[in-house]
């Protein structure tokens, strides 16, 4: 079997200006949920952050420092909210019976079972290119954190790899 792999420049992606030299910044993203279950379109906050990294072509990621949070990259809509959370209610249901339910044999008295079994399902991180700066996303794609354990105060940790103008 062989694979065919054909080189194309980025339609929207300008050439560099001048020299240019590598550069990784990071930050700490936090921010308050106000449901037990809710997605958050948090793609604004990072254009912000990568605008204001300097780095115009690279590779950012943003990792949740949570286990009951996930980070997931789609159309954010209202509809389709809804629908995710009523798909991740019929694949794991709150009731259990877990065994992370029971203070007896996990410790945690917070009955979030189903809460970290989804964010399993989910994942705790995405990676994205950035092209000029910016989230190089498709039309209709967002970065979402998607709230599993609310209402609580999340920390979401956002790095970028990059190359960035020197001249």
């Amino acid at each position: 079997m062989s694979c065919d792999f054909a080189t194309k420049k980025t339609e929207n992606a300008e050439p560099p200006a001048g020299p240019q030299r590598p550069i990784v910044v990071a930050e700490t993203l936090r921010l308050g949920t106000r449901a037990r279950t809710e997605l958050v379109d948090i793609t604004d906050r990072i254009a912000e952050f990568l605008a204001r990294s300097g780095v115009r072509d690279g590779l950012a990621q943003v990792f949740s420092l949570h286990t009951t949070t996930a980070i997931v990259i789609n159309e954010f809509e209202p509809a389709l909210g809804h629908d995710v959370r009523g798909l991740l209610d019929r694949l794991v249901d709150s009731r259990g019976p877990w065994r992370h339910d029971r203070p007896e044999l996990s410790g945690c008295d917070r009955c979030n079972a189903a809460s970290h079994l989804r964010a399993v399902l989910l994942g705790p991180s995405v990676v994205l290119p950035v092209a000029a700066g910016r989230p190089a996303l498709g039309r209709f794609q967002r970065i979402v954190l998607v709230e599993l354990d609310g209402p609580r105060e999340r920390t979401i940790r956002l790095s970028v790899l990059g190359t960035e103008d020197v001249s």
